[in-house]
């Protein structure tokens, strides 16, 4: 009897330790998920290039709800005129009146948000490693979010409202400034417009340069991206300014998702990590 209890409360002891070794495992596991650490070359290229192609997927297969995006579209109209803040046409003419102007718009609004981004991303890289992912966490979980958006609110840009009289810059002046606009419309979701990824994505480098960026012309240039980016939608008539909101919207639920990941703010983590070219020596042990 005596060796049989013993027996017992040995394997007790071993099934009531075995959940605990398991906690601490996936304690572990999950401290090193969450642990800034050097970002890998050629595994950020493949993850960046499969997020992008699948934002660019989802978003063009969104049913295009035509009908819902135009009534949605009057409605944001309505609402900017009650506010009196219903600009968007005024800008749209008065910039079209300029050629040279508004033929750089379109190229602006159809290049800037992808090399500038991917630039501030090779930036972060290289010189932020210690805070790449987590600012990198910030623009994924932005971008994802937006995808909500399109599903559930479809927008008409104004350039396509019924009954006003906004220029579609790209087609006037024949320039490729848009996907959504001529040869190209059919490769793009034409009523993704709320959010505004444009000010979404343009915001996030913005910010991270103003944060991170040690020389003061660069920070102004980053504090002026975002402005510029504002201008060049509205006036391109690809964007109400409410559509901004919904951008800047989703940008501050992006980084909620990473301050809530790595418990604290992106830009207040460590610059360098063990591994990095210029990281600190590591202290010695006792």
């Amino acid at each position: 009897m005596g060796e049989t209890t013993v027996t017992t409360l040995q394997g007790r002891e071993q099934t009531a330790s075995q959940p605990v070794a398991e906690d601490k495992a996936g304690l572990r596991f999950l401290r090193r998920l969450r642990t800034p650490r050097r970002p890998r070359f050629w595994f950020e290229i493949l993850l960046i290039a499969v997020s992008y192609w699948t934002y660019s997927l989802i978003r063009n297969t969104v049913p295009e709800q035509r009908g819902q995006a135009l009534r949605n579209a009057d409605w944001i109209w309505r609402t900017e005129h009650q506010l009196g803040l219903a600009f968007e046409e005024s800008v749209n003419h008065a910039v079209n009146s300029v050629t040279w102007l508004i033929i750089g718009m379109n190229y602006y609004y159809a290049t800037l948000h992808f090399v500038v981004t991917l630039g501030v991303l090779v930036w972060l890289f290289r010189s932020h490693p210690g805070r790449y992912a987590a600012i990198r966490l910030a623009l994924f979980a932005t971008t994802a979010v937006a995808l909500v958006g399109y599903y559930f609110y479809p927008l008409a840009p104004p350039r396509l409202m019924n009954g006003n009289s906004f220029v579609d810059t790209v087609l006037v002046h024949q320039t490729w400034g848009s996907m959504a606009s001529g040869d190209l419309k059919h490769m793009s979701n034409q009523y993704a417009a709320m959010p505004s990824m444009h000010i979404g994505w343009s915001l996030w480098c913005g910010l991270t340069v103003f944060a991170l960026a040690s020389a003061p012309w660069a920070r102004v240039l980053g504090l002026l991206y975002p402005t510029a980016t504002l201008v060049v939608i509205v006036a391109t008539a690809n964007h109400f300014w409410l559509d901004a909101v919904g951008g800047m919207l989703c940008l501050a639920f992006g980084f909620t998702v990473a301050r809530l990941w790595y418990g604290a703010l992106p830009y207040a983590l460590p610059r360098w990590v063990p591994g990095s070219r210029k990281a600190p020596p590591l202290p010695a042990e006792a």
